[in-house]
C-alpha cells in the first residue's frame, strides 16, 4: 500500500502509482544499484552484437528425414563453417566426414570406432577440430548466451575450450583433451559438442505451415519442434485440419482420415497416435463389401500391391470416410449460410437412379454410383452406424494424449501469422476481393478483413480448442475452425472451392478445377505486397512477406522471388509427392546479420546414405538481398524489447538514487 506522504513524493518525482508498483516488482529482481548498473551494461552490449541467424521452412508434410537433416546441417551452414576454418588445411573427404559427424554424431561414431585403428589419436584430432568449428559458430553471441546453449554435462569444459588458445595455455588446453579421452568420455563429448554446434547455427526457426499430411512422419516432426530451443509456427490449412480434429470436430476428423488413406498413411494415425481405426474398417467392410472402390485406391500404390488384401481394405475405408466427410461437411454448411459454401452441397445434386450430378447447370456422369449409406431423399442424414462410427472416432481423437500434446504445441508456438524482424510470415494468403482490396468476411455477424480477419480466425480457433470438452457440437467457433481448412475466404487456404467430391467421382477436369483467390494473381505485384505489409504494421520499404502453401514450379522456370523481392514463396516440395511438381526438394530462406539467402535443396536420398556414404543434401545458395551495414541485435524486434528493458532499468536506477524506491539489499 502506498502511504499519503509517498504519494506526494511520487508526484514530485514524476512517478505514477502504477509505475511505482512496477518498479518495486522490478527491484525484487535487481535489488541493488550495482545489480541494475550491471544489467544495463550487459543489455547495452548485447544491442551491438550481430543478429542471430533465422531459418524459414515451409510445407514439411511429414517428411521427417529431410526436415531432420536440414536442421542438422543448418541448411548447409555447418559445412560453410567447416570450410571457413579448414578451407585449405583439410581435404574434401575429411571435411565431409567431419560434417557428417556433426550431423549424426551417435550413428557416425558407431561406424568410426569400429574402423579406426588408432582411436585415441583420432579422438585428439577430431576434438580439436570440433572445438574450432564450435568457436566460429559461437563468435557472434555473448558468452552468457553461448553458456545457456551448452549441454549441461560438459558446459564447464566447453566453456574453457572455446577460449582462444595461446602458447601459455597450450599445456592446460591439451590436458583437457587428453583427460576427456582417458576417462572414456570422448564419444559423449563429441555428441554434446556436435549438437551444440547445430543449435548455435539456427538461432530462430520459422515454420510457415503444413507440418501434417502426405508424408509418413508428421508426429516425429512435431517431436522435433517440441524439443527445439526457439521456434514459431504459422498454421497451414493441413495443420488446422488436424487441430480441428483434435478439437473433436467430426468433419475434420473424417478429413484427416481420408487424406491419410489417400496417401496410404494410416499408420501415422494407428501406430504413431494410437487412433483406433478398427470401427472404420469393420464398417467399411460391411457397407462396401462388393465394391472395388477403384477411385479410392491409395495414390502411388505399386502395381504388385493393387490386388492385396490391405489395399482393398484401405480403399474401402477411404471411400467410407469420404462419404461420411461429405455428410458431416453438409451439416456445417447448411447451418452456416454466411460461409457461402452452398456450392459444396453436392449430395443433393445427384440423380441416384441415373448416376449423374448437376453442377452449375451442367449434367455430368459419375464414375462411381454405389452409395449404400446415402438416402436419396435425405442425403446428408447419417445412418445410425455412421453416427456411431463418427462418435467413436471423435472419442479416440479427443483422448489421444500424444496428438493433444502436439496440438497444444501448435497453439502455444503458433498463430495464423507472425511479424518478426520486418518480415510478415503466413502460410496461405491474405484474402483479396476481385478488385484487389482486402476481402470483407462476416464472422459471428461482424465484418473483418486483412489483419483483423487473421486475428479473428486465430482467436476463434483457440476458443474452439480450449472449449473442446463441451458437449455442444453445434458450436459456431468449431464451424469456423473447420472452415479454415477449405473455406473460400480462409487465409490458410485461398481457393474458391476444394473440389474433393469432383476429384473422386468425376473425370471432368474443368469440374475439378480450383480457382485461386485474387491474392495469387496479385502476389507478384509490388504495390499489392506493400499494401499488405502496411496493413500488418510493417514498413513496406524494408519489409518482406514469406509465404508457403503453393509449390513453386521450379522445373518450369517459376521463381520463388516475387514482387521485385518483396515476397518469397518457399514451398519447394520437401515432401516427395510434390517433387514432381517443383523439380526440387525444398527451400530454406536464411536471414543472417548480413543478408537474405535462399537455399534450394536437391532431394535427400536417405538417412542411411547420409551417415554411411556421407552424402549430404546438395544445396544451391542464392543471395537475395545484402545489407549495407551488418544488422545488429539493436535493429531487431528483440533489440526493441531490450531497449524497453534498459529504459525500465534506468527508471529504477533513478528511483533508487532519489530514494523513491528502497534498495532491497545491502
Amino acid at each position: 500500500m502506498v502511504l499519503d506522504y509517498e504519494k506526494s513524493e511520487l508526484l514530485k518525482n514524476d512517478y505514477s502509482i502504477d509505475e511505482y508498483k512496477y518498479l518495486n516488482l522490478l527491484a525484487e529482481k535487481f535489488p541493488t544499484v550495482q545489480s541494475v548498473c550491471t544489467e544495463i551494461i550487459n543489455l547495452e552490449s548485447i544491442l551491438n552484437l550481430p543478429k542471430g541467424t533465422e531459418h524459414f521452412l515451409t510445407d514439411i508434410h511429414g517428411a521427417y528425414e529431410t526436415f531432420s537433416h536440414v536442421l542438422r546441417n543448418a541448411s548447409g551452414m555447418v559445412r560453410k563453417k567447416i570450410d571457413a576454418v579448414y578451407q585449405y588445411s583439410l581435404d574434401e573427404k575429411t571435411k565431409r566426414q567431419l560434417a557428417t559427424l556433426i550431423y549424426y554424431p551417435e550413428e557416425k561414431l558407431e561406424i568410426i570406432t569400429k574402423e579406426e585403428e588408432d582411436l585415441d589419436s583420432w579422438y585428439s584430432v577430431t576434438l580439436l577440430r570440433l572445438i574450432e568449428v564450435a568457436r566460429v559458430a559461437a563468435d557472434k553471441y555473448t558468452r552468457s548466451k553461448v553458456r545457456k546453449a551448452m549441454p549441461e554435462d560438459f558446459a564447464y569444459v566447453i566453456d574453457e575450450l572455446l577460449n582462444e588458445r595461446n602458447a601459455k595455455k597450450d599445456q592446460y588446453y591439451n590436458s583437457i583433451i587428453k583427460s576427456i579421452i582417458n576417462v572414456d568420455r570422448a564419444n559423449y563429448f563429441i555428441v554434446a559438442i556436435s549438437k551444440f554446434i547445430q543449435r548455435l547455427l539456427i538461432d530462430r526457426l520459422h515454420i510457415i505451415g503444413d507440418i501434417f499430411d502426405r508424408g509418413p512422419h508428421a508426429d516425429r516432426v512435431m517431436d522435433a519442434i517440441q524439443n527445439h530451443h526457439s521456434v514459431d509456427i504459422q498454421w497451414g490449412n493441413h495443420d488446422i485440419l488436424w487441430m480441428a480434429a483434435a478439437t473433436g470436430i467430426r468433419a475434420s476428423i473424417a478429413g484427416v482420415i481420408r487424406i491419410s488413406a489417400r496417401y496410404d498413411n494410416l499408420a501415422t494415425l494407428e501406430d504413431a497416435y494410437g487412433i483406433n481405426l478398427l470401427p472404420l474398417a469393420t464398417f467399411a467392410l460391411k457397407a462396401y463389401a462388393g465394391d472395388p472402390c477403384e477411385a479410392f485406391i491409395p495414390v502411388n500404390t505399386p502395381p504388385e500391391n493393387l490386388g492385396s488384401t490391405q489395399t482393398k481394405l484401405t480403399s474401402k475405408m477411404h471411400k467410407a470416410i469420404m462419404v461420411l466427410e461429405m455428410k458431416l461437411m453438409g451439416e456445417i454448411i447448411r447451418r452456416s449460410p454466411e460461409m457461402y459454401m452452398d456450392d459444396r452441397l453436392l449430395l443433393d445434386k445427384i440423380d441416384y437412379e441415373k448416376g449423374i450430378i448437376t453442377i452449375d447447370g451442367r449434367e455430368m456422369t459419375l464414375n462411381d454410383t454405389n452409395f449404400p449409406t446415402i438416402d436419396p431423399q435425405n442425403p446428408y442424414e447419417l445412418t445410425p452406424e455412421e453416427n456411431d462410427l463418427a462418435e467413436k472416432l471423435r472419442f479416440s481423437f479427443l483422448k489421444c494424449e500424444r496428438l493433444q500434446r502436439h496440438v497444444k504445441t501448435l497453439f502455444s508456438r503458433g498463430s495464423t501469422f507472425l511479424t518478426y524482424n520486418s518480415n510478415l510470415l503466413y502460410h496461405g494468403c491474405i484474402p483479396l476481393d476481385d478488385n484487389g482490396d482486402f476481402k470483407e468476411v462476416t464472422i459471428h455477424g461482424k465484418k473483418y478483413k486483412g489483419k483483423a480477419l487473421c486475428e479473428q480466425f486465430d482467436l476463434i480457433s483457440r476458443r474452439a480448442y480450449y472449449n473442446r470438452e463441451r458437449q455442444d457440437k453445434r458450436s459456431r467457433d468449431r464451424d469456423y475452425m473447420w472452415y479454415l481448412w477449405s473455406g473460400a475466404d480462409s487465409p490458410l487456404y485461398g481457393k474458391k472451392k476444394m473440389a474433393t467430391f469432383e476429384r473422386y467421382f468425376l473425370s471432368d477436369k474443368d469440374a475439378q478445377y480450383e480457382a485461386s483467390n485474387m491474392y495469387y494473381k496479385l502476389r507478384d505485384d509490388k504495390e499489392t505486397c506493400m499494401r499488405i505489409l502496411e496493413e500488418f504494421g510493417l514498413d513496406p520499404a524494408k519489409s518482406h512477406i514469406v509465404n508457403g502453401h503453393v509449390p513453386v514450379k521450379v522445373g518450369k522456370g517459376e521463381s520463388p522471388v516475387k514482387a521485385e523481392g518483396k515476397l518469397f514463396v518457399i514451398d519447394g516440395g520437401m515432401s516427395k509427392p510434390y517433387q514432381k511438381v517443383t523439380g526440387i526438394a525444398g527451400y530454406t530462406l536464411i536471414y543472417d546479420s548480413y543478408s537474405l539467402i535462399l537455399a534450394e535443396h536437391a532431394p535427400f536420398e536417405s538417412r542411411r546414405n547420409a551417415i554411411q556414404e556421407e552424402i549430404d543434401i546438395v544445396s544451391t545458395r542464392s543471395m537475395i538481398e545484402r545489407a549495407t551495414d551488418r544488422i545488429l541485435v539493436g535493429d531487431t524486434d528483440s533489440g526493441r524489447q531490450i531497449k524497453t528493458q534498459i529504459q525500465d532499468l534506468n527508471r529504477l536506477l533513478d528511483a533508487y538514487r532519489k530514494g523513491v524506491v528502497k534498495v532491497k539489499s545491502a
